[in-house]
């Protein structure tokens, strides 16, 4: 079952139009791919640097951050795992659809370098009840470890895997977390579209690049995990995405 298919509280008739209308959009080339030009040029212009939630930078596609408020309020998670930090906006983000839900949902955020300016502002911010931090390499042992340890009673899990973006790397982060994503919920792996960037696109001073990215960690990690199926509706009904292919849910 997709996310379309679990759209809570919406009439039938609006459920029904929405499937359809993505349907077409999905076999819609020229649209998917000027939405891939447009992708493409607002990387090349750093575009995803010009937004913030509650006052925090957050380095995302805006159609990105409102398919994570979707899944946060359909699967209405305990905990939300984040890697990468960065300025905490996405943390922020989290924690705020959390707040809604209520209860001590938290959200838990790992980075192998959180800068003091950055750690201060998280943790003055009005979300900072919602907010836990561990500063460390995401696929370390004993990272790992203490994020099991902090999963270990929630019952609704969300994964949201956005640090570094090499292969070797990503696919580490989904053999470490992808086990803690609940039944129905989600594993969203960010920056898959890497892979479907120019060829002679230059990612300056990072290891990152076609066939060493987070999509062909993907690729190959869900190849031995049945228990995980790509739900396509969130690309195909966002078409500017950071995670085509990303959106992994659990399904059994």
């Amino acid at each position: 079952m997709t996310y379309l298919e679990t759209t809570p509280n919406a009439h039938p008739d609006y459920r029904s139009g929405k499937r359809d209308r993505i349907a077409s959009l999905a076999e819609d080339a020229d649209f998917r791919a000027l939405s891939a030009a447009w992708r493409n040029m607002a990387q090349q212009r750093q575009y995803m640097h010009n937004f913030s939630w509650m006052g925090r930078p957050l380095i995302q596609f805006p159609m990105d951050a409102m398919a994570i408020q979707e899944i946060i309020w359909s699967v209405r998670p305990d905990l939300i795992i984040e890697t990468g930090i960065a300025h905490g906006g996405s943390l922020a983000l989290c924690a705020s659809m959390l707040e809604l839900l209520g209860g001590d949902r938290m959200v838990l955020g790992v980075d192998i370098d959180i800068r003091a300016h950055n750690r201060t502002a998280i943790e003055q911010h009005p979300m900072a009840h919602r907010i836990r931090m561990i500063e460390g390499s995401s696929t370390s042992p004993d990272v790992v470890d203490a994020v099991h340890k902090f999963a270990a009673d929630r019952k609704k899990v969300v994964v949201l895997l956005d640090s570094n973006h090499t292969h070797d790397h990503v696919l580490a982060e989904l053999n470490a977390y992808a086990s803690l994503v609940s039944p129905d919920s989600y594993c969203v792996v960010f920056d898959t579209f890497v892979e479907d960037m120019p060829d002679d696109f230059v990612w300056v001073d990072r290891p990152w690049g076609k066939g060493n990215n987070p999509k062909t960690a993907v690729r190959e990690w869900m190849a031995s995990h049945p228990e995980f199926a790509i739900d396509r509706t969130f690309e195909d009904h966002l078409l500017i995405t950071s995670a085509p292919e990303g959106f992994l849910k659990r399904v059994s």
